[in-house]
């Protein structure tokens, strides 16, 4: 492979508007398999992000390449407004899935990606709420670039060249190792959900006619661990505190999945980790382990059935793809025949027990936290809270180089940047990572560290 003419031709030749060179050159990969990419010479790369959670089950997952390549030879096309098998058996085992997670009956809406099933959503509660056009989102929050996703996303710079329009009113996410209220976890009270309360103890805060019993603003969208925030677990209780707000306040909870969901943290959802049910979910991402692009929605009845969300409500020429969708039903049928639970619990477990050894000969390890497979390690200042983002860069770029020597071979390490001051690797291995790998993993970290000077 000319690397250097491929080089060229994409800096003439490509948007940037989608692209993050992390490294200069770029990385070009040229294959892949289980945990790992590999280069042109060959040099093995540990992925410890995993297309940003979209590959949970590994590279190259033979049986779900195999579901592909039989749907390829049987129907591998068909426009959105017919029906295939493999889109109504797909929607029936999430329908199930959340019937019997939540008792809630209701109903599965497809489109190709996350941003566009976020805007099914938003279009959703609108319907539902008497064309509302306001939500609450948190900071630090994330759920994508299209218009109407960016104006539920926390980062400005997603909105700032395009105009105006309504955006969500920004609630502090319960972040307690950077506590927006400065209190301590183990004696604020959870002071963050009660500030979110106040808001409706009188008009005058802006959101709630208490005469009217009604409130401005349609639904709260919510990741039940923070994504690009930096993998920011919530306390315990907060959800269901928060939960308890929005239902006596006619507010809609809006799960967003897709960075969380077909056990990430060990569960098929990752809001089921906190005991609240949501009114709507929006998903994808792993769902295809990245083989073909597909996401969705899931609502409760009364929101979607075709009286109050008809034909034509929304439509993609590519939703519900027979490609997407007969992977994903595969992957939904190997979800239910293995215990992912358990192993990723396990996993997790041995993975963030790793990241505490490393954390406690490295105080530029401010911190560490997760659920299952959905991990983060904060680097910091050698006070161990100022956040260190060049200290981080420095870090992700000798991964990404491919010259980590150990035990005679040289390795490459590919790491993730999340956080609300880019100063967090966010861990979303496979799910079907080895402990061996967990073991190399760490070493690999802990060797950048020490060439880096952290």
């Amino acid at each position: 492979m000319d690397e250097m003419r491929l080089l060229r031709e994409e800096a003439l030749y490509c948007s940037h508007g989608d692209t993050v060179h992390y490294l200069e050159p770029a990385k070009i990969f040229t294959s892949c398999s289980g945990s790992w990419l590999y280069d042109a010479a060959g040099t093995p790369y540990l992925d410890v992000q995993m297309w940003y959670s979209a590959v949970n089950f590994g590279y190259g997952n033979e049986r779900l390449n195999n579901a592909l390549k039989r749907q390829l030879d049987t129907l591998p096309q068909l426009a959105s407004q017919y029906l295939h098998r493999e889109k109504i058996e797909l929607a029936a085992l999430l329908c199930k899935a959340a019937e019997k997670r939540w008792r809630a009956r209701g109903r599965v809406h497809f489109n190709v990606g996350g941003s566009q099933a976020v805007e099914d959503s938003l279009k959703l509660v609108r319907n539902s709420s008497g064309g509302k056009g306001l939500m609450f989102a948190f900071e630090g929050g994330y759920h994508g670039r299209t218009l109407g996703a960016s104006a539920i996303t926390s980062s400005f710079r997603y909105r700032r060249r395009y105009g105006h329009f309504d955006r969500a009113q920004f609630i502090p996410f319960p972040y307690c190792f950077r506590c927006p209220y400065q209190k301590k976890r183990d004696s604020c009270d959870l002071f963050c959900a009660g500030q979110f309360a106040r808001l409706f103890e009188t008009e005058y805060y802006g959101v709630w006619d208490a005469k009217a019993g009604e409130a401005e603003y349609a639904a709260f969208y919510v990741e039940s661990i923070q994504g690009t925030g930096g993998y920011v677990p919530p306390p315990p209780g907060y959800f269901p505190r928060l939960k308890k707000i929005l239902e006596d306040h006619g507010i809609l909870l809006v799960d967003d999945e897709i960075q969380m969901g077909f056990y990430r943290t060990g569960k098929l959802w990752g809001l089921e980790n906190f005991g609240v049910a949501p009114d709507v979910v929006v998903f994808g991402k792993a769902m295809t382990n990245g083989l073909n692009p597909l996401a969705g929605i899931w609502a409760r009845e009364d929101l979607i059935n075709p009286e109050v969300f008809p034909c034509g409500s929304t439509h993609s020429t590519f939703a519900s793809n027979p490609l997407g969708t007969a992977v994903a039903l595969e992957t939904m049928r190997m979800l239910e025949e293995s215990d992912y639970e358990s192993s990723v619990r396990e996993k997790g477990a041995y993975f963030l027990e790793g990241l505490r050894d490393l954390r406690s000969r490295h105080p530029v390890i401010g911190d560490v936290d997760g659920v299952g497979l959905a991990l983060r390690a904060e680097i910091c200042a050698p006070d161990g809270f100022t956040p260190d983002r060049a200290l981080l860069d420095r870090i992700v770029d000798e991964g990404i180089r491919g010259e980590i020597d150990l035990d005679g071979k040289k390795y490459g390490l590919v790491l993730d940047v999340g956080g609300y001051y880019k100063n967090v690797i966010t861990f979303a291995p496979s799910l079907h990572i080895t402990r061996e790998e967990i073991n190399l993993a760490l070493r690999l970290l802990e060797e950048i560290m020490l060439r880096v000077g952290a």
